[in-house]
């Protein structure tokens, strides 16, 4: 890809942002499937797994692929590629395709299949659907409602929260689920999301991040803040996050506003940070949007976004390793705040 320096989404970028992923949500192999056998019968290809969420690498990366061009389309709906978006989500979201997906997640052995990443992410593209005028998010909501479900039954005896900077990281997950619960005027799975991010998180004080570590694509210490940040009110969010980071404005602790050196963007695990570059600049932008008007903090955090988004923007495609996932992360990271 070129070396873009557009701090904010553009014509051209969204389609080439769709053009890679027209290219890829398609493409069944190579593919890493979260499945468990429990016998010769349950060797299956992954189109026969997952009818709709087959390509992509993996599962989630499909799904997040599909919010990436549901999104363009919306935001851009006159590029050259939105036919073939249309045409592609017309043919993938129909009822059979949707029971197909749901009845995997029956298998007994699937209980904690994508849990917690794909199930933030299925609730975020199902969010997205909701703003289009189609039958696509009528028709995918019994996926929607089966990943609600598990939320409900999952979060109360989660006793702990995950604070990783990978699939497992629980406030990544709430903080994209939270827009699905705002969309469905769900309250009682809000008020679910709410309560948990208050009990694993707003004690939190001076956090100390130990990243970027080695195959990580989200800033725990920042999601932790996006979380919080979507699901508290914007008072008690502010006062919090001065307690949290409270030597932000001298761009300390130093690591948060470093962006991540990639040294091997052909190593699948490596690749992640270019996916903690965008991530993080996603996060500063939302947390700057959510400071009041004259806080020094806002610049010291658009700064921040800035610098992690000229990292690795230009470096979206060009190895399928990152190509697979990377544009749905800087295009939360150029729409964000």
């Amino acid at each position: 890809m070129s070396s873009p320096s557009a701090e904010r989404l553009t014509p051209e970028l969204a389609s080439s942002f769709a053009r890679i992923a027209l290219g890829h949500v398609g493409r069944e192999y190579p593919n890493k499937l979260d499945h468990v056998l429990n016998g010769p019968e349950d060797l299956r290809a992954p189109r026969d797994l997952h009818p709709i969420y087959f390509g992509s690498f993996d599962w989630h990366s499909c799904v997040h692929g599909y919010w990436l061009l549901a999104t363009l389309l919306r935001l851009e709906p006159g590029i050259p590629e939105a036919p073939a978006i249309r045409a592609l989500f017309d043919d993938a979201f129909t009822a059979d395709k949707v029971a197909a997906e749901c009845a995997y997640l029956d298998r007994p052995s699937a209980r904690g299949f994508e849990r917690p990443y794909g199930w933030g992410w299925l609730h975020k593209l199902q969010a997205e659907l909701l703003s289009h005028d189609a039958p696509w998010a009528a028709t995918h909501q019994p996926l929607a409602d089966a990943f609600a479900d598990r939320f409900r039954e999952y979060l109360p005896k989660a006793t702990y929260p995950v604070r990783t900077g990978v699939h497992s990281s629980t406030a990544f997950a709430l903080a994209l689920a939270t827009d699905y619960a705002r969309a469905t005027e769900d309250a009682a799975l809000l008020n679910l999301f709410r309560d948990k991010a208050r009990a694993w998180y707003l004690a939190d004080r001076n956090a100390q991040p130990w990243e970027p570590n080695g195959d990580e694509f989200l800033s725990s210490t920042l999601m932790t803040a996006e979380c919080l940040r979507r699901l508290l009110p914007p008072g008690e969010f502010q006062t919090w996050l001065a307690s949290y980071l409270p030597d932000m404005a001298d761009q300390r602790p130093a690591t948060l506003f470093t962006p991540a050196t990639v040294s091997d963007r052909t190593d699948g695990k490596i690749v992640h940070l270019d996916g903690l570059n965008l991530s993080r600049a996603w996060c500063w932008r939302e947390i700057a949007a959510a400071l009041p008007a004259g806080d020094h903090r806002r610049e010291v955090a658009h700064a921040a976004a800035n610098r992690h988004l000229s990292a690795s923007l230009p470096h979206v495609s060009g190895d399928y390793m990152g190509e697979h996932w990377l544009a749905s992360f800087a295009l939360l990271a150029l729409t964000a705040g």
